[in-house]
């Protein structure tokens, strides 16, 4: 079931409502504006996404859209994957202790940026090339190859350094498993944490 609302989105997150309600609390009190895009809160200045806020199944996080630019705040931000370059989040297990004057310096850091005009634009288009066990792949299944070539240029690279930066050839072999039904589906790697 998807949601209308923030309000909406806090009440389905029954087991993380008191985290969500601290971190939109604190995060509109910086005066960002909120609104719900896709599944999960986004808080925004002029327009642009500065931070966003999700609950998981065993934590909840806060995402820094433009994160890697943080110099002052860092010791909580994580990257979530290795393709990430500018996206960085903090995450929160139950229990933990949510220190909001602490997550304030990073969203006001944030701020702070954006109105600099300071951005991590995404590489467009950065070439790569299909891994030679994808190609395997694809001669023995041309719905899975119509597939590939049916999501954008961006979730293709995505897949294709899932697979390489894969040491052992058994990974590669799990790793291919695991996208093929995702592949399928015209679904991204990373669409799950969207």
């Amino acid at each position: 079931m998807s949601v209308k609302s923030v309000d909406e989105y806090i009440q389905k997150h029954v087991h993380w409502r008191s985290e969500l309600e601290q971190f939109r609390e604190m995060i509109l009190m910086t005066g960002l504006e909120e609104a719900l895009k896709g599944v999960a809160p986004i808080y925004m200045l002029d327009g642009k996404n500065l931070v966003g806020m999700a609950a998981f199944k065993n934590h909840v996080a806060l995402w820094f859209h433009q994160g890697a630019l943080l110099k002052e705040n860092t010791q909580l931000l994580i990257s979530s994957n290795e393709s990430t370059k500018s996206l960085r989040q903090i995450r929160f297990e139950k229990g933990d202790r949510i220190n909001t004057d602490v997550i304030r310096n990073y969203v006001l850091e944030a701020v702070q940026k954006q109105r600099e005009g300071k951005e991590i634009k995404p590489e467009r288009n950065k070439e790569f090339e299909i891994p030679e066990e994808l190609i395997r792949v694809f001669k023995n299944n041309s719905t899975f190859e119509k597939a590939f070539k049916e999501i954008s240029f961006g979730k293709q690279r995505e897949y294709c350094e899932f697979i390489v930066t894969a040491k052992r050839e058994t990974t590669k072999q799990n790793r291919i498993e695991k996208i093929t039904p995702m592949i399928l589906g015209r679904k991204g790697l990373y669409d799950k944490y969207k």
